[in-house]
């Protein structure tokens, strides 16, 4: 009588249950690229800085450089480039695993963008097309093309 009536007690517990739905949702923004990185990649995971010869690991944020006799990774860089600019040196972008291993070829196909202070970068990526924009339509562009007008030539205006 009593295994009766807990089967039935169970029975009507299952019934009453509803399955439990679970959502997580974390944001962490792993992996996520830092303002200074180039414009243009859907991914990255390292960028290689020719100027300084070290790689920059994008999913957890660490420099990995050669110290002594072998490569170290850190969360920051070494005191000799306490004075260097990420934002303004030419940053590679490699997404094969541990690209030190393979330094030497790195240095010699990308050596000459050491000193190539060129590339726009994340945080500058709205305002340096927006900038080359201001310059093709100055003022004093837009006059000379007000002149060639009235000469008699046809242009975009007309």
């Amino acid at each position: 009588m009593k295994r009766c009536f807990y089967l039935s007690l169970l029975f009507i517990g299952l019934g009453f249950s509803q399955p439990s739905q679970a959502q997580v949702s974390v944001s962490i923004n792993i992996g996520s690229q830092p303002l200074w990185g180039p414009v243009g990649y859907d991914y990255v995971r390292y960028y290689y800085m020719p100027e300084i010869d070290v790689y920059y690991d994008v999913a957890s944020r660490k420099y990995t450089y050669y110290q002594g006799n072998k490569w170290v990774t850190k969360s920051k860089l070494p005191g000799r480039y306490k004075h260097f600019d990420v934002y303004r040196t030419y940053k590679v972008v490699l997404n094969d695993p541990s690209p030190w291993r393979y330094h030497n070829n790195h240095r010699r196909h990308y050596g000459h963008y050491a000193h190539n202070h060129t590339q726009v970068i994340l945080r500058d990526g709205d305002r340096g097309r927006h900038g080359r924009h201001e310059d093709r339509y100055s003022k004093k562009s837009h006059k000379k093309h007000k002149e060639s007008k009235h000469n008699g030539r046809r242009n975009w205006d007309d």
